[in-house]
């Protein structure tokens, strides 16, 4: 009977042992994925601000304000506008309809 209990007890101290050391898994797994889930959260916000960024980057108007100030581009008109004429016909083939 002494031997039973001597076993029991070497079982209840394994299974104590385990369940401690599961426990302390478990918290660490969810510390673990509290601070992915805030990095999570921060790379969101950070993106969505850069996207937001970029959208006030990519207007009209401050592109043509770029183009007229770095770029020295104007807009075209007829005045300044070279029409370029082929001196050389285009030669159309003998069996084609002009």
């Amino acid at each position: 009977m002494t031997r039973l209990n001597i076993v029991l007890a070497l079982v209840l101290v394994a299974s104590c042992l385990y369940l401690v050391r599961t426990a302390y898994e478990s918290r660490h797994l969810y510390a673990e994925l509290d601070r992915a889930r805030t990095a999570a959260a921060r790379l969101d916000t950070e993106f969505k601000r850069l996207e937001a960024e970029r959208q006030a980057q990519a207007t009209n108007l401050r592109v043509e304000r770029t183009a007229r100030d770095k770029l020295a581009m104007r807009t075209a008109t007829p005045a300044v506008t070279v029409y370029v004429n082929d001196p050389v016909p285009a030669v159309v083939p003998a069996g084609a309809r002009p």
